[in-house]
């Protein structure tokens, strides 16, 4: 079989219409999803397999219908989120124009939550929830063996017209057993960050689940609990990435830090290898102590993503974060005292915030000088717990992304939570704490000293003037 696996362009995504100094690190980094898959199937060796990462190359409608073209699959497999359900519309429809008999199977976030849905709609044959590397090389194996497939968790599709569900698989349990990302696949040099140091950057998972029980968390189709994959295995992919000429690397575990010994471990192995790469994490701030990031630092890590979120303990704990504004305090003293980057996320919107709360997130954002924040309006995602709250209270009067997944719409807008504040309100509250931070005369000097090259540079300039256009 001749599969195809298609990341597909981002030109109609329906999330994320507030501009951020950080936005690059999303649209640039690789498709590790599909990447994993690839990799699988490589190693299974029984299919030939191709990447397009629509994304990173800019492909238009057209091009990507010539690309398709040209590689005359069997199977041609989509990743899709919901905010990007419109391109993986268009991006179906390309396909069956140009090669009707290819099978299309979909997955990702957005087909975990809703598999009904994207089964029906135009032009989808299969979909695939949870983790896809088992499950879709053996639908590939079995495509045309529907009683197989019967048998393989994981699975929705429709034979001679019943529609048909597996359930849903295991997870991986052994991340050890799984190839590294093929990144040989994709253009890998053209990935790049407006925060890192190095081109190119690659991303990296080194965990998959999140112990924690966030209101807000919109990542179910990788589970609750913590899968991590051992230091020495976590090191060998930095390491043959080295060897494609990439240094720098984001770590995009939900929490890295949770298991502080195998923290120690990974920083251990990159250190008695001798690796000169930087790296960067996202973490939790009550799950870091000075020891654990005076060794990361000393193996290279360059800056931390802290989970902030808000700037006062009532919404704190509506968001059911169970962290402190002390705990936040701490963690940024010790991160930066040991000569680490600080990238900082915040959300405003959330059930019982008042502008005057609004203000006072915004005022630790100052207080706490991180290198960036990344303020977003709450958007209560399908299958969160606060999603399910707007439905119970009557915030929201249906179930509008069920009503999106049965018919994605170009006019879709996601909706807030808005008893307190309306979406203009969110909107001028946004587009003031970005000026607030960014524009302040003693942040701007701090990046210009902290610029090692051109490039760099040329990046950081070109996000601020997004961030003072807003």
């Amino acid at each position: 079989m001749r599969v195809l696996l298609i990341n597909p362009p981002s030109a109609h995504e329906i999330i994320g219409n507030i501009p951020s100094i950080v936005e690059e690190e999303r649209g640039y980094n690789p498709p590790l999803g599909i990447l994993y898959i690839a990799a699988y199937m490589e190693m299974q060796g029984r299919h030939s397999v191709e990447v397009i990462d629509a994304q990173v190359e800019e492909l238009t409608r057209e091009q990507v219908g010539e690309r398709v073209r040209q590689s005359v699959p069997d199977v041609v497999g989509i990743t899709a989120m919901t905010f990007t359900m419109l391109d993986v519309l268009e991006t179906i429809r390309v396909v069956k124009a140009v090669v009707p008999e290819a099978r299309v199977v979909i997955g990702g976030p957005h087909a975990h939550l809703f598999p009904l849905e994207t089964l029906n709609l135009p032009g989808v044959d299969y979909v695939v929830m949870g983790e896809g590397e088992y499950v879709f090389s053996e639908l590939v194996d079995h495509i045309d063996q529907p009683d197989k497939l019967r048998e393989i968790h994981g699975l929705v599709f429709s034979d001679k017209g019943q529609i048909i569900n597996t359930g849903r698989t295991a997870m991986i349990q052994d991340l050890d057993s799984l190839p590294f990302p093929a990144r040989h696949l994709v253009p890998y040099e053209k990935y790049s960050s407006v925060i890192a140091k190095r081109t190119p950057i690659t991303t990296m998972f080194t965990s998959r689940g999140c112990p924690f029980q966030c209101a807000f968390c919109d990542r179910p189709h990788l589970g609750k609990r913590f899968r991590a994959r051992s230091p020495k295995n976590v090191v060998d992919e930095m390491e043959a990435c080295t060897h494609l000429g990439i240094y720098e690397f984001l770590i995009y575990d939900d929490t890295f830090t949770v298991d502080k010994q195998r923290v120690m471990g990974i920083c251990e192995e990159i250190q008695r290898r001798q690796l000169d790469i930087g790296w960067d994490v996202r973490a939790r701030v009550d799950t870091v102590t000075p020891e654990m990031l005076k060794a990361m630092r000393e193996a290279g890590c360059e800056r931390i993503h802290y989970g902030v979120e808000a700037g006062t303990e009532k919404i704190l704990t509506v968001l059911n974060k169970r962290i402190t504004i002390e705990q936040v305090r701490q963690a940024f003293q010790w991160t930066k005292k040991v000569g680490m980057g600080v990238l900082a996320y915040f959300m405003i919107g959330a059930p019982t915030e008042t502008r005057e709360d609004i203000l006072q997130t915004i005022q630790l954002s100052k207080d706490l000088d991180p290198d960036y924040v990344h303020i977003s309006i709450l958007t209560p995602y399908p299958g969160t717990r606060i999603y399910f709250d707007a439905l119970e209270q009557g915030v929201f009067d249906s179930d509008y992304w069920q009503e999106f997944a049965v018919n994605p719409t170009p006019d879709f807008q996601p909706r807030y939570w808005e008893e307190e504040l309306s979406t203009t309100e969110l909107v001028e509250l946004s587009n003031f704490a970005y000026k607030s931070f960014y524009l302040r005369p003693r942040y701007a000097l701090k990046q210009l000293l902290q610029v090692r090259s051109v490039g760099e540079f040329g990046r950081k300039a070109r996000a601020a003037l997004k961030v003072v256009g807003l």
